[in-house]
Protein backbone atom coordinates (compact mmCIF):
# COMPACT_ATOMS: atom_id res chain seq x y z
CA UNK A 1 0.00 0.00 0.00
CA UNK A 2 1.54 3.28 -0.73
CA UNK A 3 1.73 5.98 1.73
CA UNK A 4 -1.77 8.56 1.93
CA UNK A 5 -1.50 12.15 3.11
CA UNK A 6 -3.18 13.40 5.41
CA UNK A 7 -5.77 14.91 3.28
CA UNK A 8 -6.38 11.30 1.71
CA UNK A 9 -7.50 9.89 4.43
CA UNK A 10 -9.55 12.39 5.94
CA UNK A 11 -11.49 12.07 2.45
CA UNK A 12 -10.99 7.80 3.11
CA UNK A 13 -12.40 7.85 6.93
CA UNK A 14 -15.50 9.80 5.28
CA UNK A 15 -15.67 7.49 2.09
CA UNK A 16 -15.33 4.20 4.44
CA UNK A 17 -18.36 5.98 6.44
CA UNK A 18 -20.35 6.32 3.59
CA UNK A 19 -19.49 2.72 1.89
CA UNK A 20 -20.65 1.15 5.80
CA UNK A 21 -23.92 2.55 5.91
CA UNK A 22 -24.34 1.44 1.80
CA UNK A 23 -23.73 -1.61 3.08
CA UNK A 24 -26.18 -1.82 5.99
CA UNK A 25 -24.10 -0.69 9.19
CA UNK A 26 -26.14 2.32 11.29
CA UNK A 27 -22.53 3.82 11.90
CA UNK A 28 -19.46 3.32 11.29
CA UNK A 29 -16.32 5.43 13.48
CA UNK A 30 -12.72 4.87 14.22
CA UNK A 31 -10.31 4.42 17.27
CA UNK A 32 -6.63 4.68 18.64
CA UNK A 33 -5.20 1.38 19.61
CA UNK A 34 -4.75 2.93 23.32
CA UNK A 35 -6.58 0.38 25.90
CA UNK A 36 -4.70 1.19 28.51
CA UNK A 37 -7.12 2.51 30.60
CA UNK A 38 -9.22 -0.08 30.84
CA UNK A 39 -6.97 -3.06 31.02
CA UNK A 40 -6.52 -2.60 34.68
CA UNK A 41 -10.61 -2.61 35.43
CA UNK A 42 -10.36 -5.85 33.05
CA UNK A 43 -7.99 -7.46 35.62
CA UNK A 44 -9.71 -6.30 38.31
CA UNK A 45 -13.18 -7.85 37.18
CA UNK A 46 -11.33 -11.10 36.12
CA UNK A 47 -9.51 -11.18 39.52
CA UNK A 48 -12.63 -10.80 41.03
CA UNK A 49 -14.24 -14.07 39.79
CA UNK A 50 -16.85 -12.38 38.07
CA UNK A 51 -15.92 -14.06 34.77
CA UNK A 52 -17.45 -17.68 35.77
CA UNK A 53 -16.80 -20.29 32.96
CA UNK A 54 -15.76 -17.32 30.57
CA UNK A 55 -12.27 -19.06 29.91
CA UNK A 56 -11.96 -16.95 26.56
CA UNK A 57 -11.74 -13.90 28.45
CA UNK A 58 -8.76 -14.78 30.53
CA UNK A 59 -6.90 -15.92 27.57
CA UNK A 60 -4.40 -14.61 25.16
CA UNK A 61 -2.54 -12.21 27.83
CA UNK A 62 -2.50 -8.71 27.07
CA UNK A 63 -3.71 -9.21 22.96
CA UNK A 64 -7.33 -7.85 24.21
CA UNK A 65 -6.34 -4.52 25.16
CA UNK A 66 -3.67 -4.14 23.25
CA UNK A 67 -4.83 -4.72 19.84
CA UNK A 68 -1.52 -4.41 17.98
CA UNK A 69 -0.63 -7.66 19.98
CA UNK A 70 -3.01 -9.49 17.94
CA UNK A 71 -2.89 -8.17 14.86
CA UNK A 72 1.01 -6.38 14.00
CA UNK A 73 1.08 -3.15 12.34
CA UNK A 74 -2.72 -2.29 13.60
CA UNK A 75 -3.05 1.35 14.46
CA UNK A 76 -6.61 1.82 14.07
CA UNK A 77 -9.96 0.34 14.61
CA UNK A 78 -12.95 0.46 12.40
CA UNK A 79 -16.10 0.21 14.53
CA UNK A 80 -19.36 -0.36 13.28
CA UNK A 81 -22.86 -0.36 14.09
CA UNK A 82 -25.98 -2.63 13.19
CA UNK A 83 -29.02 -2.48 14.91
CA UNK A 84 -31.16 -5.53 14.99
CA UNK A 85 -34.14 -4.93 16.82
CA UNK A 86 -36.88 -7.09 15.13
CA UNK A 87 -40.69 -6.59 14.30
CA UNK A 88 -41.33 -9.47 17.13
CA UNK A 89 -44.26 -9.88 19.49
CA UNK A 90 -43.98 -7.62 22.35
CA UNK A 91 -41.24 -8.75 24.19
CA UNK A 92 -42.82 -7.53 28.22
CA UNK A 93 -46.12 -9.58 26.99
CA UNK A 94 -43.94 -13.06 26.23
CA UNK A 95 -41.78 -12.36 30.03
CA UNK A 96 -45.50 -11.78 31.35
CA UNK A 97 -47.04 -15.24 29.91
CA UNK A 98 -45.08 -17.90 32.02
CA UNK A 99 -46.18 -20.76 29.37
CA UNK A 100 -44.03 -18.60 26.32
CA UNK A 101 -40.12 -19.08 26.09
CA UNK A 102 -38.45 -15.68 26.01
CA UNK A 103 -35.34 -15.61 23.65
CA UNK A 104 -33.41 -12.66 23.59
CA UNK A 105 -34.49 -10.28 20.52
CA UNK A 106 -30.77 -11.01 19.47
CA UNK A 107 -31.06 -14.49 18.58
CA UNK A 108 -34.25 -15.05 17.18
CA UNK A 109 -32.65 -14.44 13.36
CA UNK A 110 -29.99 -15.35 11.56
CA UNK A 111 -26.64 -15.75 13.74
CA UNK A 112 -24.94 -12.14 13.79
CA UNK A 113 -21.85 -13.47 13.40
CA UNK A 114 -22.14 -14.66 9.64
CA UNK A 115 -23.91 -11.76 8.66
CA UNK A 116 -21.63 -8.83 10.46
CA UNK A 117 -18.33 -10.78 9.26
CA UNK A 118 -19.34 -10.78 5.71
CA UNK A 119 -20.27 -7.27 5.38
CA UNK A 120 -17.21 -6.35 7.30
CA UNK A 121 -15.14 -8.33 4.47
CA UNK A 122 -17.18 -6.23 1.98
CA UNK A 123 -16.44 -3.05 3.89
CA UNK A 124 -12.48 -4.26 3.56
CA UNK A 125 -12.79 -5.15 -0.07
CA UNK A 126 -14.26 -1.28 -1.01
CA UNK A 127 -11.31 -0.15 0.60
CA UNK A 128 -8.73 -2.19 -0.92
CA UNK A 129 -10.39 -1.02 -4.62
CA UNK A 130 -10.09 2.34 -3.87
CA UNK A 131 -6.34 2.49 -2.29
CA UNK A 132 -4.56 -0.92 -3.22
CA UNK A 133 -3.84 -3.85 -0.47
CA UNK A 134 -3.79 -2.60 2.98
CA UNK A 135 -3.39 -4.47 6.62
CA UNK A 136 -6.19 -5.86 8.16
CA UNK A 137 -8.36 -8.30 9.81
CA UNK A 138 -12.26 -8.56 10.88
CA UNK A 139 -13.81 -9.54 13.88
CA UNK A 140 -17.69 -10.17 15.00
CA UNK A 141 -17.22 -11.18 18.75
CA UNK A 142 -14.56 -14.11 17.64
CA UNK A 143 -11.39 -13.08 19.19
CA UNK A 144 -10.20 -11.21 22.01
CA UNK A 145 -11.20 -7.84 21.32
CA UNK A 146 -13.02 -5.36 23.43
CA UNK A 147 -15.80 -4.36 20.92
CA UNK A 148 -17.55 -2.04 23.33
CA UNK A 149 -14.86 -0.05 24.86
CA UNK A 150 -13.63 0.57 20.69
CA UNK A 151 -17.32 1.39 20.00
CA UNK A 152 -17.26 3.92 22.77
CA UNK A 153 -13.45 5.02 21.72
CA UNK A 154 -14.92 5.50 18.10
CA UNK A 155 -18.10 8.12 19.36
CA UNK A 156 -20.55 5.30 19.11
CA UNK A 157 -22.04 5.31 22.13
CA UNK A 158 -21.13 5.42 26.11
CA UNK A 159 -21.05 2.45 28.34
CA UNK A 160 -24.33 2.06 30.01
CA UNK A 161 -24.39 0.85 33.89
CA UNK A 162 -25.50 -2.56 32.53
CA UNK A 163 -21.67 -2.63 30.44
CA UNK A 164 -23.44 -2.65 27.27
CA UNK A 165 -23.24 0.27 24.69
CA UNK A 166 -25.37 3.29 24.60
CA UNK A 167 -26.23 5.18 21.90
CA UNK A 168 -28.61 8.62 21.86
CA UNK A 169 -29.77 8.21 18.30
CA UNK A 170 -30.01 4.15 18.75
CA UNK A 171 -30.61 2.71 21.96
CA UNK A 172 -28.52 -0.42 22.97
CA UNK A 173 -30.21 -3.34 20.60
CA UNK A 174 -27.68 -3.18 17.89
CA UNK A 175 -24.06 -5.78 17.02
CA UNK A 176 -20.17 -4.38 16.91
CA UNK A 177 -18.32 -5.82 14.78
CA UNK A 178 -14.63 -3.98 13.78
CA UNK A 179 -11.47 -4.48 11.78
CA UNK A 180 -7.89 -3.76 12.89
CA UNK A 181 -6.61 -1.87 10.38
CA UNK A 182 -2.79 -0.53 9.93
CA UNK A 183 -3.98 2.99 7.66
CA UNK A 184 -3.67 5.59 10.10
CA UNK A 185 -7.43 7.06 9.46
CA UNK A 186 -8.37 9.93 11.45
CA UNK A 187 -9.39 9.09 14.94
CA UNK A 188 -13.21 10.20 15.89
CA UNK A 189 -14.10 11.42 19.25
CA UNK A 190 -15.72 9.91 22.32
CA UNK A 191 -19.40 11.29 22.93
CA UNK A 192 -20.85 12.26 26.63
CA UNK A 193 -22.34 9.66 29.11
CA UNK A 194 -25.98 10.22 29.76
CA UNK A 195 -27.07 7.91 31.86
CA UNK A 196 -27.23 10.36 35.17
CA UNK A 197 -28.64 8.89 37.93
CA UNK A 198 -30.78 6.51 36.18
CA UNK A 199 -30.43 2.73 37.69
CA UNK A 200 -33.05 1.26 35.69
CA UNK A 201 -31.03 -1.54 34.46
CA UNK A 202 -29.80 -2.66 37.73
CA UNK A 203 -32.79 -2.77 39.31
CA UNK A 204 -34.78 -4.61 36.62
CA UNK A 205 -32.18 -7.27 36.61
CA UNK A 206 -33.28 -10.83 37.91
CA UNK A 207 -30.72 -11.69 39.51
CA UNK A 208 -29.15 -8.70 40.92
CA UNK A 209 -26.19 -9.64 38.25
CA UNK A 210 -25.54 -6.06 38.05
CA UNK A 211 -23.51 -5.52 41.45
CA UNK A 212 -22.79 -1.85 40.82
CA UNK A 213 -23.40 0.82 38.25
CA UNK A 214 -20.47 -0.44 34.93
CA UNK A 215 -19.82 -3.71 36.94
CA UNK A 216 -21.68 -7.14 36.39
CA UNK A 217 -21.26 -10.60 38.24
CA UNK A 218 -21.62 -12.82 34.86
CA UNK A 219 -22.05 -15.74 37.19
CA UNK A 220 -25.59 -14.71 38.02
CA UNK A 221 -26.24 -13.10 34.53
CA UNK A 222 -29.06 -14.74 32.44
CA UNK A 223 -27.65 -14.37 29.91
CA UNK A 224 -24.53 -16.65 30.93
CA UNK A 225 -26.27 -19.29 32.88
CA UNK A 226 -28.48 -20.07 29.91
CA UNK A 227 -25.69 -19.65 27.43
CA UNK A 228 -22.19 -19.67 28.14
CA UNK A 229 -22.52 -21.79 31.44
CA UNK A 230 -22.10 -25.49 30.24
CA UNK A 231 -23.48 -27.61 33.49
CA UNK A 232 -25.71 -27.09 35.99
CA UNK A 233 -27.98 -23.90 36.48
CA UNK A 234 -27.36 -23.35 40.36
CA UNK A 235 -30.53 -24.34 41.71
CA UNK A 236 -30.88 -20.51 44.12
CA UNK A 237 -30.79 -18.72 40.83
CA UNK A 238 -33.19 -20.97 38.78
CA UNK A 239 -36.72 -19.62 40.12
CA UNK A 240 -35.71 -15.93 39.01
CA UNK A 241 -34.32 -17.29 35.24
CA UNK A 242 -38.33 -17.38 34.97
CA UNK A 243 -39.46 -18.14 31.54
CA UNK A 244 -35.87 -16.82 29.76
CA UNK A 245 -34.59 -19.87 27.84
CA UNK A 246 -31.89 -17.86 25.67
CA UNK A 247 -30.25 -14.75 27.20
CA UNK A 248 -31.81 -11.84 29.17
CA UNK A 249 -33.15 -8.50 28.00
CA UNK A 250 -34.29 -7.11 30.46
CA UNK A 251 -31.98 -4.72 31.61
CA UNK A 252 -32.26 -2.83 27.81
CA UNK A 253 -35.93 -3.31 28.12
CA UNK A 254 -35.58 -1.09 30.96
CA UNK A 255 -33.45 1.76 29.63
CA UNK A 256 -35.13 4.47 28.83
CA UNK A 257 -32.65 5.04 25.93
CA UNK A 258 -34.31 2.08 23.93
CA UNK A 259 -37.26 4.46 23.58
CA UNK A 260 -35.35 5.54 20.24
CA UNK A 261 -34.25 1.67 19.28
CA UNK A 262 -35.55 1.31 15.79
CA UNK A 263 -36.43 -1.45 13.95
CA UNK A 264 -34.20 -2.94 11.79
CA UNK A 265 -34.36 -3.16 8.07
CA UNK A 266 -32.05 -6.20 7.93
CA UNK A 267 -34.10 -8.93 6.57
CA UNK A 268 -31.21 -11.29 8.47
CA UNK A 269 -32.60 -10.33 11.62
CA UNK A 270 -36.39 -10.99 11.08
CA UNK A 271 -37.76 -13.72 13.73
CA UNK A 272 -37.85 -17.67 12.31
CA UNK A 273 -39.83 -20.51 13.66
CA UNK A 274 -42.46 -18.20 15.89
CA UNK A 275 -39.58 -18.17 18.26
CA UNK A 276 -40.60 -14.22 19.77
CA UNK A 277 -43.90 -15.89 21.51
CA UNK A 278 -43.69 -19.77 21.52
CA UNK A 279 -44.64 -21.80 24.20
CA UNK A 280 -42.20 -23.92 26.40
CA UNK A 281 -44.23 -26.86 25.88
CA UNK A 282 -43.61 -26.86 21.93
CA UNK A 283 -40.20 -26.10 22.38
CA UNK A 284 -39.52 -28.96 24.74
CA UNK A 285 -41.23 -31.45 22.56
CA UNK A 286 -38.79 -30.57 19.48
CA UNK A 287 -36.35 -33.93 18.97
CA UNK A 288 -32.47 -33.19 18.12
CA UNK A 289 -33.36 -33.40 14.36
CA UNK A 290 -35.65 -30.75 14.74
CA UNK A 291 -33.86 -28.86 16.83
CA UNK A 292 -30.72 -28.98 14.52
CA UNK A 293 -33.13 -28.55 11.16
CA UNK A 294 -35.06 -25.59 12.63
CA UNK A 295 -32.02 -23.57 14.63
CA UNK A 296 -29.83 -24.17 11.58
CA UNK A 297 -27.72 -20.78 10.79
CA UNK A 298 -28.99 -19.39 14.06
CA UNK A 299 -27.05 -18.21 17.01
CA UNK A 300 -29.49 -20.32 18.89
CA UNK A 301 -27.17 -23.97 17.81
CA UNK A 302 -24.49 -22.83 19.47
CA UNK A 303 -25.43 -24.23 22.87
CA UNK A 304 -26.44 -27.25 21.65
CA UNK A 305 -29.55 -29.59 22.19
CA UNK A 306 -28.92 -30.63 25.43
CA UNK A 307 -28.66 -27.07 26.82
CA UNK A 308 -31.62 -25.76 25.08
CA UNK A 309 -33.25 -28.71 26.85
CA UNK A 310 -31.70 -27.63 30.49
CA UNK A 311 -33.33 -24.12 29.50
CA UNK A 312 -36.75 -24.94 28.51
CA UNK A 313 -37.01 -27.04 31.58
CA UNK A 314 -36.55 -24.62 33.93
CA UNK A 315 -39.10 -22.04 32.07
CA UNK A 316 -41.43 -25.05 32.56
CA UNK A 317 -40.44 -25.50 36.03
CA UNK A 318 -41.30 -21.57 36.54
CA UNK A 319 -44.20 -21.75 34.34
CA UNK A 320 -48.06 -21.70 36.14
CA UNK A 321 -48.55 -25.30 37.12
CA UNK A 322 -50.74 -27.50 34.78
CA UNK A 323 -50.98 -31.10 33.95
CA UNK A 324 -49.72 -30.07 30.38
CA UNK A 325 -46.58 -28.54 31.48
CA UNK A 326 -45.90 -31.53 34.15
CA UNK A 327 -46.97 -33.97 30.98
CA UNK A 328 -43.89 -32.34 28.92
CA UNK A 329 -41.72 -32.54 31.79
CA UNK A 330 -42.92 -36.59 32.57
CA UNK A 331 -41.65 -37.42 28.89
CA UNK A 332 -38.01 -36.52 29.61
CA UNK A 333 -37.63 -37.77 33.35
CA UNK A 334 -35.58 -40.30 31.72
CA UNK A 335 -33.73 -38.83 29.15
CA UNK A 336 -30.13 -39.84 28.00
CA UNK A 337 -28.67 -36.38 29.55
CA UNK A 338 -27.90 -36.67 33.33
CA UNK A 339 -27.97 -32.78 32.81
CA UNK A 340 -31.42 -32.46 31.33
CA UNK A 341 -32.63 -35.47 33.95
CA UNK A 342 -31.94 -33.40 36.95
CA UNK A 343 -33.46 -30.03 35.50
CA UNK A 344 -36.63 -32.38 34.99
CA UNK A 345 -36.23 -33.43 38.36
CA UNK A 346 -36.82 -30.02 39.53
CA UNK A 347 -39.07 -28.48 37.73
CA UNK A 348 -41.50 -31.62 38.30
CA UNK A 349 -40.95 -30.25 41.94
CA UNK A 350 -42.16 -26.90 41.28
CA UNK A 351 -45.27 -28.29 39.34
CA UNK A 352 -46.06 -30.42 42.49
CA UNK A 353 -46.10 -33.07 39.76
CA UNK A 354 -43.08 -35.21 41.30
CA UNK A 355 -40.94 -37.29 39.15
Amino acid sequence: MRRLRPAKLAALAAAVKSWGRELGFQAIGIADTDLSAAEPRLRAWLASGFAGELDYMRKHGAKRTRPAALVPGTVRIISARMDYRPDAADSSSTLADGDKAFVSRYALGRDYHKVLRGRLQRLADRIAAEIGGFGYRAFTDSAPVMEVELARKAGLGWRGKHTLLISREAGSFFFLGDIYTDLPLPCDAPVDEHCGRCRKCIDICPTRAIVAPYRLDARRCISYLTIELKGKIPVELRALVGNRVFGCDDCQLACPWNRYARITPEADFRVRDGLDSAELVELFAWTEEEFRRRMAGSAILRIGYERWLRNLAVGLGNAPRSERAAAALRSRAGDSSELVREHVAWALERQGAGA
